[in-house]
Order: structure tokens, then sequence, then C-alpha cells
């Protein structure tokens, strides 16, 4: 999973990192609930980290102005405030799950693995969205800043791989698997003919280049 921890404490959110790390997560950290802000906005996570109280903006304060904008991302919030009026504002801000400073970080992991199994059960995801590039699985549309972007099939089977895996290496063996569903390498330059015509598409015209090429890794798609 691509967790974000938002925490000004850095030696609990070194911790926090060592941790979830350790169990096969991504994580990305911001300081401030306004670091916080920007970068959930920015990206794509299945669980966001957040803490209560924090300079600049507070927990409670981010996670209302995401869900106002119509981030669904589940969120556990970590507080030291512990009464049951703290948790209820929380929660009523859009928070779904609540856990109490100090705490284990064994009840902390299960808690965010357990948010991320409720999200894959209760809904099926059909905007992608990766900085200002969205895609809409239903009506097969996209833009990128509002600007309206003509894919031909393979091209939108590409994209939506490069954008479920946003922030992420992908592989030219993980695109012949999962977008050609080739268990081989039939060793043509199939796939550098379709980044290059994808990267002209969304990125020509655009102040910043989203597709980027990662040397000796493959593809990354860059809010």
């Amino acid at each position: 999973m691509k967790l974000l921890i938002v925490e000004d404490d850095l030696e609990a959110a070194r911790a926090m990192v060592t941790g979830l790390s350790e169990r096969g997560h991504e994580c990305v950290t911001a300081p401030d609930g306004e670091a916080g802000l920007k970068t959930a906005r920015d990206n794509r996570f299945d669980v966001l980290i957040v803490d209560r109280m924090m300079p600049r903006m507070d927990g409670v304060t981010m996670v209302e102005t995401l869900r106002g904008g119509g981030d669904q991302t589940p969120v556990l919030f970590l507080s030291a405030l512990g009464e049951i009026n703290d948790r209820v504002a929380g929660l009523n801000a859009g928070g779904d799950d609540y856990l109490v400073k100090p705490y284990a970080l064994a009840e902390l992991q299960a808690r965010v693995e357990a948010l991320s199994r409720r999200r894959e059960m209760g809904s099926v995801q059909t905007v992608l969205k990766v900085g200002d590039l969205e895609m809409d699985l239903i009506s097969r549309e996209v833009r990128r800043a509002g600007v309206e972007i003509d894919l031909q099939p393979r091209e939108f089977q590409l994209l939506e791989f490069l954008m479920r895996h946003g922030g992420q290496s992908v592989t030219r063996t993980m695109l012949l698997e999962k977008v050609w569903e080739y268990h081989f390498d039939p060793q043509t330059n199939v796939i550098d003919v379709h980044i290059s015509r994808l990267r002209s598409k969304i990125d020509k015209g655009f102040e910043r280049a989203m597709l980027q090429t990662v040397r000796g890794a493959g593809y990354r798609l860059e809010a």
C-alpha cells in the first residue's frame, strides 16, 4: 500500500515509516496539515494517517478540506486527545478511524490494513487522478488541466495502468504482461512507440512533463 503520514513530530513519523515499511508499505511523509493537503491532492494514496494537532493547518481542517473536494481516501486520525467528543469531532470531519496516543505499532499497522481492506470491498473506483491528469473509466474520457485528450484504445489501457501506479516505476515486463498480455518479450519496440505517442498527447503543450523514463527501470507517471 501507499501511505501518507502527516505528522509534525519527526521522531514519531520516522518510527511509523520504519514499522510500516517493514510490512511492505510505501510511506510518504508531510510535516504539517498544509503540506499534507497538497501531497494528498497531488498523489494517490491507499490510506492517510493524520495527526490531529499540527501547526499551519490542523488535521481536522485538512481532512474536511479533502472531503469537501471529493477525496474519499480512508483516513486514520492520530491524537493525544482521547475524549469521546474529540473522537466524534474527528469522525465527523471525515475520518474513518481514530487511534489515541500513545499506541502500539502493531495496532497502528492492523488498523491501517483494515481500512485498506474495507475500501477495497466497499467501493469501485471509476475515476483515476494523478496531479492534473484525470481519467473517467466509465465515459472513457481523459483530461489534463481540463483539456480533453483523445486516446486510442491501447493508449488508454497503457495510461490507465500507469495512473493506477502513479508515482511508481513500472517495468517493461509489467507493461507487456498487463497491457499487452504478453508473457514473453517479443523483442519489438511496441512499448517505445506507444510511450512516445502517449507522451506527446499528455505532455505536449503543458509546462511540466508527467511521463518520465526511469533509466534502467522503465517508466513512471509523476504528478
